[in-house]
């Protein structure tokens, strides 16, 4: 990696420096738009006592939840538990702490400390134990309490396709948390499906400038569907 030139050609490479003790923020929402290669390069190192801030943490055996396994989280913001029945056992026995997080403030939380702003008001969560030990301040009549936006140490994300000088598009709903990710990060790495040539991406579609991205690697990827429903004929 040189320059304007983000690519790098192995997810050691892009994952190197990760620290056990780091703040790791990922995007994706469910099991849409996860960087998987790149949480399989953590799961791999045995890097431990991590901070992730994520929708949620995967399911069991895919996704986040593979840093479940041999606990290598130790606390996590995320919005739901979802299906992971591990991730389930792990919070109810306290063995990794889980801070509930409404989706909109936990994007506002990456969004915000993208853009440098390091807390804001927020009516959600107000009276609920969201808002326990949090400081409010009423605007228009309504009670707001303050919530403290997140820079991570790494951001990890899930792109369709981007150039070498690391601009990113997403593909349809794969958009959810990783735009605001990639903003977060004092080190972002996004994996992507193809990487083009610069001025092969039309400016206007360009959801995330390379000004953000430090690494880029392309992949391949499994694409799991966290829960596939059909009717039965």
């Amino acid at each position: 990696m040189a320059g304007f030139d983000k690519r790098v050609s192995s997810y050691e490479e892009a994952m190197e420096g990760i620290e056990d003790g780091m703040t790791v923020i990922a995007g994706g929402f469910g099991l849409c738009g996860i960087p998987e290669n790149l949480i399989a390069e953590i799961k791999r190192r045995g890097t431990k006592d991590l901070t992730v801030y994520s929708n949620n943490c995967g399911v069991d055996g895919f996704g986040l939840g593979i840093l479940l396994e041999d606990r290598q989280i130790s606390t996590i913001y995320a919005s739901y538990v979802g299906e992971n029945a591990l991730f389930e056992r792990q919070m109810l026995n306290e063995e990794i702490t889980v801070v509930l997080t409404p989706q909109g403030t936990l994007a506002e939380k990456m969004r915000a400390g993208g853009a440098g702003i390091p807390a804001f008001y927020t009516a959600t969560g107000y009276g609920t134990p969201v808002g326990d030990g949090k400081e409010v301040r009423e605007f228009n009549g309504r009670p707001h309490i303050l919530e403290e936006s997140v820079v991570g140490d790494f951001a990890i994300v899930k792109g369709w396709k981007a150039d070498r000088y690391g601009n990113v598009i997403y593909r349809d709903t794969a958009q959810n948390f990783n735009p605001m990710a990639a903003t977060a990060g004092r080190i972002t790495v996004v994996e992507v499906e193809e990487i083009v040539e610069p001025g092969e991406l039309k400016p206007d579609q360009i959801h995330t400038p390379g000004i953000y991205v430090d690494r880029i690697i392309q992949g391949s990827f499994e694409k799991r569907i966290e829960r596939r429903m059909v009717r039965e004929g």
